[in-house]
This record gives structure tokens, C-alpha cells and sequence, in this order.
């Protein structure tokens, strides 16, 4: 019984992760558009934070390069955040939501995107 439940539990993680990651270089490319053109005024084309808007702001933009930290933040709340805004996790306020803008396919490929500056 106990076997079973950790089986469904991977399935489960590997469909979400499967989800959240575009298929193909022609997904991640739209993905890098969608990145290029909304995320990276505030945390930079690198993903380190530094966009042209993070010196404005109050609260730095999070360092998508800082490995350490990025591998403690599961997908679905990278999901939650891009869809939701920061402050419906207590994040930044101007961390804008994106759910109205952006299909959950492209959702998943910003946080495809995002994961990519730690997975060179």
C-alpha cells in the first residue's frame, strides 16, 4: 500500500514537471520571447536580478542564476507566482500577475525559462 502511494506521488510530480516544461526548442523559444518581453525590464536578461526597473524598485527581483536558492522553489510555485502576482505569496507587490495575460502553457514556459539559467 505504502508502495503504491509513493508510485502515484512520482507520477504525479513527473505529469506537473511535464507540464510546466515546454516540449521542444521551438516552446522555449516563445518562451524566451514571453520572457524577454515581460520579465526581464525587473530581473534582467541574464536572470540575475538586474533589469534596467530593479534599481526602482523597493524589493530586489529574485537572482534566477542563484542555483542554491532557485532549487528550493518547486514549480508549482514559480507557477503560482507568474499566474497570481508576488503578493499572493508574500513576495514583491510589484511582481505582477500574469494568469490574464499568459496561457498555462506559457506559464509553464516562463518557469521552463526560468529553470534554464541554473540548468546551463
Amino acid at each position: 500500500m505504502k508502495r503504491t502511494g509513493i508510485i502515484i506521488g512520482a507520477a504525479i510530480a513527473v505529469i506537473a514537471v511535464a507540464c510546466a516544461r515546454p516540449a521542444n526548442a521551438a516552446d522555449m523559444a516563445k518562451a524566451k520571447k514571453n520572457y524577454d518581453m515581460v520579465c526581464a525590464s525587473c530581473h534582467g536578461i541574464d536572470g540575475g536580478g538586474n533589469g534596467p526597473a530593479a534599481a526602482t524598485l523597493s524589493r530586489k527581483p529574485r537572482n534566477f542564476t542563484d542555483c542554491a536558492a532557485m532549487a528550493k522553489i518547486p514549480d508549482s510555485t514559480l507557477l503560482g507566482v507568474i499566474k497570481n502576482g508576488g503578493a499572493s505569496y508574500h513576495l514583491g507587490a510589484t511582481m505582477q500577475p500574469w494568469g490574464s495575460a499568459f496561457s498555462k502553457k506559457q506559464i509553464g514556459g516562463l518557469v521552463a525559462y526560468v529553470r534554464h539559467f541554473c540548468n546551463k
